[in-house]
């Protein structure tokens, strides 16, 4: 028997290859062939879940809960995504077929009662467990029937997670909406023979908190469903139990889950959602409901009678629910209550909510599951000695920044309730708000988490996921790691984010996309983009700034080459998930080294800065065209504002309302013209672009002209028109003022295009000479006879004559051409230091002379 569920579904290039993937199977076991396991190709005894164009009928009872004939919906839709062929689908009675998919809940089917009582599955191992689920291929299970793949459940989770755990295994990812991952194509899918049993899972309740701070969820969830309804949240629900999480605070700033939409409470009691209110949302009721319907002050001591009232209410909404009642009172907007508050007035406060509790159910308050969030202040409360019954599950918090703060001693009686933790990747609040991109490495969150469930931590585990995306990987982290924490240690976190890798985009690129997915948190993790600044790292010192840059560009440049391999089903996933917040975070880290080179290079009073600022502006500019493309363009827009968190311009801990472009300082240049500057020599050499001459001659026939971006480096320039030749007596040249600092004999190399002699072989010339003085005259290719040579390989033919300069100081270089078609690139004079280079020295310094 099979013990525990595969946290990691298998990849699918592994399926294709060994043809069957384990549903139920050990967190990073050796891969072998196991009971329950799906293969796409037929085994012996194994049952077809679709095959030869037909999807084999799905079988519910009526009389088992509601929801699982909606996820059994969810599960028939699935098989057809990967088959093609949809299920018949029955719930009154069973189809005259060989084979069957049988579904249902101990004691609420009567078919799998009936196999339980005739002796054809053993239900001891489930019966009376936590959402444990069994997968068995169960042959002649009724008269004319020689098939039936019976998914059951000890309870309707159980159930519900026995469905989706196939559908995960069959290659429906659980982002396959939330994330656009593709679901691969199969024309046969099979289970093999055999009985595989989950374990239950180790944490009693699994979920997330939308703690959502608009604008981008909201505004999301208001052009796509029309509001927080029951429409949005069936979407978020089918993701929570993909992931095998069962409990949700939901979306709370201006919302009320109960409230905006009768239908939510419904549906999730229906799919088997275990609701509860945030943290400062005491007796089911969301803080928005108050101002709604409330009257006079949040404040138990001046309005005991009309808070009671509001809470009974909402007890009474809720009663017949399976749910979470959070107690206690914080004040109202996510505060402190006032200074000084007694803690005896707290506990009364919990007395009298479980009154209530009590009045309504007609049960005794521990009866009940409740909650006490020892949030912020509230810790203060029960370290100076408040207490709540023991019945209620303390929840402990880490420090909004992923810190455990206080976990149970573990000497300590055993508290009934339990402990429950509630842990954050998005915080709005101080120092500062991080809710635009992921910023949490799965190792911190392993660390904090094994910690905490060493600590016996187990009844609740709440993470606070902001907009829901784009935290795709740290929810898929934490909700695996709270069905058992035991199956992750230090060593296979790597390992889980390739898996995860492979299920998202497939085996091929798993490993290049787990590099970068593992790296970009690892970078986010160091500081969050709201934090960052030009003054986050050092310019100075060990070149830090440009080399966190440069790991970023390096790391977005790996992201864009998959991106482009990619097939083009994937290539929507892999953009949310692993590229756009690549090249976003990138984009931030080059703006900001720009904005730090700017202001160090205008303090030296250096026109460079000018350059700097120029960067900063077209960063800013670019994060907001990637702001859109991943609004408006991944997946056709079916993301649009999720992106619209600001993110640039913060200022204290709440955002701005816009991005704000950081300040740059514009340094004075005067206009130096071109004639006044001369090329000074520095390290041994002058190295000058032919473009940037001083002085351009030419003739009333004749003119020079740059060629923009010709050659190898720089610009280039040549005499026009192309067909006039300098007649005799003309003197078209260029001229180069140079600030010698050496004096001596020295090499003058000048660098030109390769133009063969195309004047019957007579070969280019050009004269060159220094100061006035005795002209040389080269001809640089009048030797060319028609043989392929280095010329055109390098795209460079280079000349050198020797020049003495007798003192430093201001000398002007001459070069006149005596044919057209003379392309100058460049002019190298070696004063005793000029290096061997493919594209020659850098251009010298220009100094106003």
């Amino acid at each position: 028997m099979i013990e525990k569920i595969d946290n990691l579904i298998l990849t699918r290039t592994m399926r294709r290859t060994i043809l069957w993937l384990v549903v139920l199977f050990p967190l990073f076991a050796t891969a072998q062939p196991q009971p329950g396991s799906i293969t796409f190709l037929k085994a012996n005894g194994s049952i077809s879940v679709a095959e030869n164009g037909k999807a084999t009928p799905v079988v519910i009872s009526g009389n088992d809960f509601p929801g699982i004939k909606t996820v059994a919906g969810w599960f028939c839709r699935d098989i057809e995504m990967v088959s093609g062929q949809k299920p018949d689908f029955f719930q009154s009675e069973l189809p005259a077929e060989k084979q069957l998919i049988l579904i249902g809940t101990i004691g609420k089917n009567q078919w799998i009662d009936q196999l339980i009582t005739d002796g054809k599955i053993d239900v001891s191992d489930l019966k009376g467990q936590w959402e444990r689920s069994l997968t068995q291929v169960v042959e002649n299970p009724f008269p004319g029937v020689e098939k039936a793949l019976v998914l059951a459940g000890s309870d309707k989770r159980g159930t519900i997670y026995a469905m989706l755990n196939l559908s995960r295994a069959m290659g429906v990812s659980p982002w396959y909406w939330w994330a656009d991952v593709p679901v691969e194509k199969h024309e046969s899918v099979y289970v093999k023979a055999g009985r595989s049993v989950t374990e239950s899972p180790k944490v009693k309740y699994r979920g997330l908190f939308l703690n959502d701070e608009e604008p981008a969820l909201g505004s999301w969830v208001r052009e796509k469903f029309g509001g927080f309804n029951s429409k949005f949240y069936s979407q978020v629900f089918e993701l929570t139990l993909r992931l095998r999480g069962n409990f949700l605070w939901p979306a709370m700033w201006g919302k009320a889950f109960f409230d905006d939409d009768p239908e939510n409470g419904v549906l999730a009691d229906k799919l088997g959602i275990v609701m509860s209110t945030s943290h400062h949302e005491p007796m089911g009721r969301a803080q928005a409901e108050w101002h709604r319907y409330g009257s006079g002050p949040w404040d138990y001591n001046k309005n005991a009678e009309v808070l009671s009232d509001f809470w009974q209410k909402g007890m009474e909404r809720n009663k017949n629910w399976e749910a979470i009642v959070t107690v206690g009172m914080r004040g109202d907007g996510d505060e402190a209550m006032e200074e000084g508050t007694n803690i005896a007035l707290l506990e009364k406060i919990v007395k009298d909510q479980r009154k209530i509790i009590s009045k309504v159910t007609g049960k005794k308050a521990g009866e009940t599951p409740q909650v006490w969030a020892l949030y912020k202040e509230v810790q203060d409360y029960y370290d100076k000695g408040m207490r709540v019954p023991d019945d209620v599950t303390l929840l402990l918090c880490d420090d909004n920044w992923g810190d455990v703060r206080k976990l149970p001693d573990v000497n300590a009686p055993v508290h009934k309730g339990g402990y429950g933790m509630y842990y954050h990747v998005d915080y709005v609040g101080g120092p500062r708000s991080y809710k635009w991109i992921n910023v949490s490495q799965i190792q911190r969150i392993w660390e904090q988490m094994n910690l905490t469930y060493s600590h016996g931590v187990d009844r609740i585990w709440v993470l606070n996921v902001g907009d829901l995306k784009p935290m795709e990987f740290p929810i898929s982290f934490f909700l695996d790691m709270a069905w058992d924490p035991t199956a992750f240690n230090a060593q296979n976190l790597y390992q889980y984010t390739e898996e995860w890798c492979s299920e998202q985009f497939g085996e091929q690129y798993a490993a290049d996309a787990a590099r970068i997915l593992n790296l970009y948190t690892k970078y986010n993790h160091r500081v969050t983009p709201e934090l960052l600044d030009e003054k986050t790292f050092s310019l100075e010192n060990y070149t830090e700034f440009e080399r966190v840059r440069n790991d970023y560009r390096d790391l977005t440049l790996d992201a864009l080459r998959i991106y482009n391999f990619l097939p083009n089903a994937y290539k929507d996933a892999f953009d949310q998930l692993v590229l756009f917040p690549t090249n976003a975070t990138s984009n931030l880290y080059e703006m900001y080294y720009a904005v730090a080179k700017n202001h160090q290079l205008a303090a030296e009073n250096k026109p460079e800065a000018n350059d700097w600022a120029d960067v900063v502006e077209t960063c800013f500019v670019r994060d907001s065209l990637l702001t859109i493309h991943y609004n408006q363009q991944i997946a056709g827009g079916k993301w649009n504002h999720l992106m619209d968190q600001t993110h640039i311009g913060y200022t204290s801990w709440a955002d701005p309302k816009t991005n704000i472009r950081p300040k740059v300082i514009q340094v004075e240049v005067p206009e130096v013209p071109n004639s006044e500057l001369a090329f000074e020599e520095a390290d041994g050499y002058v190295s000058i672009g032919a473009a940037n001459y001083q002085k351009a001659n030419g003739s009333d026939k004749i003119h020079w002209e740059v060629i923009p971006d010709l050659g190898k480096t720089g610009s280039a320039v040549t005499t026009f028109p192309q067909n006039a030749y300098p007649a005799k007596g003309d003197s078209v040249y260029l001229e180069y003022a140079i600030d010698f600092k050496s004096t001596g004999q020295f090499d003058v190399q000048v660098l030109v295009l390769p133009t063969l002699n195309f004047n019957a072989n007579k070969g280019l010339r050009y004269a060159i000479s220094f100061d006035g003085g005795a002209e040389q005259i080269v001809n640089f290719n009048g030797k060319y006879r028609g043989e392929l040579g280095q010329w055109q390989a390098e795209r460079i033919i280079a000349t050198t004559t020797q020049h003495h300069i007798p003192q430093a100081g201001l000398h002007r270089l001459r070069i006149r051409v005596l044919e057209p078609g003379i392309v100058l690139q460049k002019i190298l004079i070696d004063t005793g230091g000029l290096k061997p280079s493919y594209l020659g020295a850098p251009q010298s310094k220009q100094i106003k002379f």
